[in-house]
């Protein structure tokens, strides 16, 4: 029951994760893409900071504060960094695609690091989940500008990190818990991008933010970082690196679904297809057979 838990806030956790999407491109166009990943991520900790002291949780021990940091600089620091450049060169829906590889990622760097098997039933539920994307977004994927080809690589970089990350941080997140971990996490992420963004001279703009802008700007911090990602420990402390990571599959579809009902866009067939591609693809990938999952041989 404890693994049902976790799955289902991960994707709770991606589908949150694409109202963010909607409330960033709101004020990206007003700041640097780095000062917001400050306010964002320096918000979430603040609020987060309060509730693990309060509940007296296991903070993470000494030894693993290192680790922890480094974690943190890699999913808060350089991960909003590579997400944010890969929009300069790419459209929307080519960088939800490059995204959309995290699961296959995380499953190679997993099965890589003998931290959890590779198995066809996870595999073809992955590549399931993946077409439902492709499907979903299939209106915004035929324009590309010249180049766009830079912005795909830079996401797929962006995945690869957040893949590192699922992989590395699961014993972490079980020997303290995912309140205080993502807490000390997302900290040293907010400080990273704060000194970068304070040098780049990217907290001007901010002075000229209206009341709209700021709301856009609270709701990220306390939705779209300290709650998304505490979702996101959360789970994986419950369950597979894997089955966590399949779940950035509704990210896509949800924004999709938030801008047909705030922004009046239309809602086609293929969205409806392929959310019910990538629901498809996540039952797949997070349930067994009647007999346990075999592992991927190179015989096959």
């Amino acid at each position: 029951m404890g693994e049902i838990w976790g799955i289902l806030a991960a994707v709770l956790s991606s589908g949150l994760g694409g109202t963010a999407v909607g409330a960033t491109r709101y004020v990206v166009g007003a700041s640097d893409p780095l000062a917001i990943g400050a306010f964002r991520f320096g918000i979430g900790f603040v609020f987060l900071l309060p509730l693990a002291a309060g509940r007296r949780a296991r903070w993470p021990p000494r030894s693993d504060w290192p680790a922890v940091m480094a974690l943190g600089l890699l999913f808060f620091g350089l991960f909003p960094i590579l997400f944010n450049a890969s929009l300069i060169f790419t459209t929307a829906a080519r960088a939800a695609l490059a995204l959309s590889t995290l699961p296959l990622l995380t499953m190679a760097v997993a099965a890589g690091l003998r931290v959890e098997p590779l198995t066809r039933r996870k595999s073809v539920g992955v590549l399931i989940a993946m077409a439902g994307v492709a499907v979903a977004l299939l209106t915004g994927l035929a324009s590309a500008p010249a180049g766009a080809w830079r912005g795909d690589l830079l996401m797929v970089g962006a995945a690869f990190c957040m893949a590192l990350y699922n992989v590395w941080s699961k014993p972490l997140i079980r020997r303290s818990g995912p309140l205080p971990f993502t807490a000390m996490g997302m900290g040293a992420g907010a400080l990273s991008l704060a000194i970068v963004s304070w040098v780049r001279g990217g907290f001007a703009a901010a002075a000229r933010f209206d009341g709209a802008q700021w709301l856009a700007i609270a709701y990220l911090g306390i939705f779209g970082a300290a709650i998304i990602f505490f979702l996101w420990s959360y789970a994986l402390e419950r369950t597979t690196p894997t089955r966590v990571a399949i779940s950035v599959t509704v990210n896509p579809v949800t924004a999709s679904l938030v801008g047909a009902a705030l922004l009046g866009e239309p809602i086609h067939w293929n969205l409806v297809l392929g959310l019910a591609t990538v629901l498809v693809g996540i039952l797949l990938a997070s349930t067994r057979g009647r007999r346990a999952d075999a592992p991927v041989t190179a015989a096959g």
